[in-house]
């Protein structure tokens, strides 16, 4: 569960007209990197998820099960300190490092995330992600259509969803089915209300950015980012309701 602030306020423009074709320009490519890097996940997660012989390169098995190797571990945990990277070297990076890396980081994902197909079955993973689909289109359309500052309202879903990591963090101890049930039901309350959040806010970027730019590229590229952890946070969450377990 993993969300940042990354992205700088925007600087004010006076032509509103400019203003607004140049943020539907940006939210444009802001859309086609994540909807690239979510087709990157997909296609790695069902390769790797379907193909024992994929599988085995991140788990040994061992008497008591397969259990994640080295190259398991560095999987799971890589796309963390991808994000940091990507995070604290915005502004040394290109936008050409920055899509590497960001290719790099779906690739990584879609190989975690493969797991999910030992986990629950094909049917209901696949159900799941168009319900995702929907979801995150229609709050998608809200965030950029609605007239109300979200501002405060993301503040709050910040502030919810370090809650919820926390929580999760205790849980692991706690091993509570309660709790994990709170804490999914919050967890899609709060990744559906950043969606929108989200969206308003590169909304107003896109509108005070100079359009060609490489730092332009940049700030779409970590736009993208954002809403594609959203997007997958959605889904992981929903997954837990809809998911038929094998």
């Amino acid at each position: 569960m993993e969300n940042q602030n990354f992205i700088k306020s925007p600087i004010e423009r006076n032509d509103d007209t400019l203003s607004g074709s140049i943020a539907k320009s940006f939210l444009a490519n802001v859309f086609t990197y994540m909807a690239a890097a979510l087709g990157i996940t997909g296609i790695i997660a069902y390769w790797f998820g379907t193909d024992a012989g994929m599988l085995s390169l991140m788990f040994n098995n061992t008497l008591e099960g397969a259990k994640l190797n080295l190259f398991g571990y560095f999987v799971m945990f890589a796309p963390f300190g991808l994000v940091l990277l990507m995070s604290f070297g915005f502004q040394k990076l290109s936008s050409t490092a920055l899509v590497t890396i960001f290719i790099l980081y779906s690739i990584l994902m879609g190989m975690s995330l493969s797991t999910i197909f030992l986990i629950y079955t094909g049917a209901s993973i696949f159900t799941t992600f168009f319900i995702t689909a929907g979801t995150f289109g229609v709050m998608a359309l809200l965030g950029y259509t609605t007239k109300t500052d979200l501002t405060k309202f993301g503040s709050i879903l910040m502030m919810g969803l370090i809650g919820i990591i926390l929580s999760s963090i205790v849980n692991i101890f706690m091993g509570s089915s309660t709790m994990d049930l709170i804490i999914s039901i919050l967890g899609v309350l709060i990744f559906t209300g950043l969606t929108a959040y989200d969206v308003q806010k590169l909304k107003r970027i896109g509108s005070g950015v100079e359009y060609g730019t490489d730092e332009t590229n940049k700030l779409a590229i970590m736009g993208a980012l954002s809403l594609y952890l959203d997007f997958i946070n959605l889904f992981l969450f929903l997954l837990r309701f809809l998911g038929n377990r094998k």
